[in-house]
C-alpha cells in the first residue's frame, strides 16, 4: 500500500482523477478530491492544483463527512 504525505504537491500524486463538487462556484475554485492507489483520500484547492494536497484515511473522510450531514460545520457554510 502506498502512503502519501500532507503537503506533497498535488501534480506529484501519480495516475490520481480529480473531482470536484457540481456544487463549485460559477468561477470554478472549490476543493477536489482524489481517491490514492493505497486508499487514502486526497484534497486540493482548485485555485491551486499544483499546491499541496492534504491526505486522509477514508475513515478520516467518513468521520468528516459523517459531520457535514450531521450539521456539525454548518457555521462554516453561511
Amino acid at each position: 500500500m502506498a502512503h502519501s504525505l500532507n503537503g506533497v504537491p498535488a501534480d506529484s500524486l501519480p495516475g490520481v482523477t480529480w473531482v470536484k463538487s457540481r456544487h463549485s462556484t460559477a468561477d470554478g475554485n472549490c476543493v477536489e478530491v482524489a481517491l490514492l492507489t493505497g486508499g487514502e483520500v486526497a484534497l486540493r484547492n482548485s485555485r491551486h492544483p499544483n499546491g499541496p494536497a492534504l491526505v486522509y484515511t477514508q475513515a478520516e473522510i467518513a468521520a468528516f463527512i459523517a459531520g457535514v450531514k450531521d450539521g456539525e460545520f454548518d457555521l462554516i457554510a453561511s
